[in-house]
């Protein structure tokens, strides 16, 4: 590697040659390569880059890649490879390590500043001609490090476009005039100003433009902006798990919200009371999104959370969903009834309006008439008829379930039970011949009779009219791209499977991570279900003094699979991990 390293900056000739030397590439191919009009590119392209397209073999058969180049030049110039994740990168903060002019002339990119040391990304890990002049200016060491030579390009232009939009968006900005936290405004003595003047400067727009297409390239379900006394942290939920991905300064935050409250169609000036909106854009692929934002006023500002809905899902198969042969069998037989009335439950953001979304798709055939009635609607379908809950004109779910009962409908969802009027209504309209689901708050699915008892549905209209209970939570798959085999560990297996005492698979997977999850060895969620339909012998158990386990016993005998068994048999298959499944699902009760 001496002829490179004595170059300096890595070129296309000389990168060729030297993998030739190594016994990389043959002869033959290089030849082939130099002379293609690919490798006339070199001038826009980094060297490898252009290698790792041709799709070559070395001679001992395996893919001349772009991480296998990137591993040789990390051997060979005795650097780490850095996988460059957005998420864990502060562009506000690494940005102000070197100008972007310099950043883009030298080829690098700061991706981590700490107390006293700078780690610089580069694709040309021989040329040091910069490295005196950056560490005499930043007074701390610089340690190097291997990234792909694309990533940098894109994200050298992101981090520094974001950094100036944030910056030149709070050039000359009024602090009063954004002045929200609760502190301050008991020291001023005065509301905060309606006038949101930056709302909709172009730096702001720029700003959001990037948060949104950020957000879905990261694949978020939910975007939260978070008031603090100086800082408005932003935090996207992927896989269930909430990651902090930036912190603006107070002003631009807030500003940031007035944007995303102005697209919603939400009322500005009024940052007392929660609201509810909604935005529809576009994704990356031209594929239309739907956000549904939700305000509350909090200590130190208003808070902002987008719920990301993802119009595929709505295409979903019960299968991509999660649902086992067994399970999918048992809810089919539940919805292919004419009447009654069907409930999904679990606690929030476990899957339940996805899975009610993709059933009801199912049944919406031209013959049938689907009604909803929601709190909010969250995703738009053509296919059924959707009305919105208001409850500042008094059209709660009991009057909307009220309303939709006159229009002749055959199948009915009602997005929550959550009172008695709701409750009777829904029961009304069960015996009246109409197919309803809903959805309630229990830990599993035989609670729900228990909790339908408690809102005060007498037991034998409970009898008469529920046809079965779904319980689901949401497990991280592991990532196809990196999970490995692995033992179980009896102990956990045990735990797990308790108290069917099911025996361990000699197999496993866990996870390892990789660029494609983010290095977090997860990569997509997928259900965990307990379906239990409501048949003759287990509506014996329900009565004024209905015991839960006992139905539970009873459901169990007649096949009825436990959440935690159900993520078992997901765990076997290698689809997600013991850990992952405790922590999402309730322990099993005793048979």
């Amino acid at each position: 590697m001496q002829q490179l390293a004595a170059s300096m900056v890595l070129d296309f000739p000389r990168t060729v040659q030297q993998l030739i030397e190594d016994h990389i590439l043959t002869q033959v191919h290089a030849d082939k390569l130099l002379s293609s009009p690919r490798g006339q590119k070199h001038i826009q392209l980094h060297p490898i880059e252009i290698i790792a397209g041709a799709n070559l073999d070395t001679p001992e058969g395996e893919r001349i890649s772009l991480p296998f180049l990137l591993n040789w030049l990390s051997r060979n110039a005795d650097q780490t490879i850095y996988n460059i994740d957005p998420l864990k990168v502060d562009s506000l903060k690494t940005s102000q390590v070197m100008s972007f002019a310099f950043a883009q002339r030298h080829q690098i990119l700061a991706v981590e500043v700490n107390k006293d040391e700078v780690v610089i990304a580069s694709a040309q890990p021989f040329a040091n001609d910069w490295e005196e002049d950056l560490k005499h200016v930043l007074k701390k060491d610089i340690t190097r490090v291997i990234a792909d030579p694309s990533d940098i390009r894109r994200f050298t232009v992101e981090f520094y476009e974001l950094a100036k939009s944030v910056n030149d968006a709070g050039v000359d900005s009024d602090q009063s005039a954004y002045t929200q936290n609760f502190e301050q405004m008991l020291e001023l003595g005065a509301g905060a100003s309606s006038n949101n003047h930056d709302a909709n400067d172009q730096h702001i727009v720029n700003i959001v433009d990037w948060l949104l297409q950020y957000a879905f390239d990261q694949r978020a379900s939910d975007i939260h902006l978070e008031p603090r006394r100086e800082v408005v942290n932003m935090r996207f939920r992927i896989d269930g798990v909430l990651h902090p991905v930036y912190e603006f300064p107070a002003k631009v935050g807030i500003a940031v919200t007035s944007r995303l409250k102005i697209l919603g169609r939400l009322n500005v000036a009024e940052k007392r009371k929660p609201q509810d909106g909604r935005i529809k854009t576009k994704n990356n692929d031209s594929k239309e999104i739907e956000l549904r934002l939700s305000t509350l006023p909090t200590a130190f500002g208003e808070k902002l959370v987008m719920r990301v809905f993802d119009p595929d899902v709505l295409q979903c198969s019960f299968a991509d969903l999660g649902f086992s042969n067994d399970d999918m069998t048992r809810w089919n037989q539940m919805i292919k009834q004419p009447y009654g009335i069907i409930l999904v439950t679990g606690p929030t953001g476990s899957g339940k309006t996805t899975s009610l979304y993709s059933t009801l798709r199912e049944l919406a055939t031209q013959d049938v008439n689907v009604s909803t009635v929601e709190d909010p609607i969250e995703m738009v379908e053509p296919a059924f008829n959707q009305m919105q809950v208001q409850h500042n004109i008094d059209l709660s779910f009991a009057e909307g379930l009220k309303a939709l009962m006159r229009q002749d409908p055959d199948i009915i969802m009602v997005g929550e039970i959550r009172d008695l009027e709701t409750a009777e209504m829904a029961v009304q309209a069960a015996l009246t011949g109409h197919l309803v689901l809903s959805t309630l708050h229990t830990n599993d699915a035989p609670s729900s009779v228990s909790r339908l008892q408690e809102l005060g549905i007498p037991p034998y209209l409970i009898r008469a009219t529920l046809l079965g209970v779904m319980a689901q939570r949401l497990v991280r798959t592991l990532c196809p791209s990196c999970k490995t085999e692995t033992t179980v560990d009896e102990k956990d297996w045990a735990e797990l499977t308790a108290p069917w005492k099911t025996s361990a698979p000699k197999h496993a997977c866990k996870p390892v991570g990789c660029l494609e999850c983010r290095n977090t060895g997860y990569r997509g969620r997928a259900g965990v279900y307990e379906v239990m339909p409501l048949s003759e012998a287990l509506k014996s158990h329900i009565h004024e003094q209905t015991n839960i386990m006992e139905l539970r016993k009873a459901a169990i005998k007649e096949g009825m699979h436990s959440l935690r068994l159900s993520g078992a048999h997901k765990i076997a298959a290698g689809q997600t991990t013991i850990d992952e499944v405790l922590r999402v699902t309730p322990a099993s009760l005793s048979r």
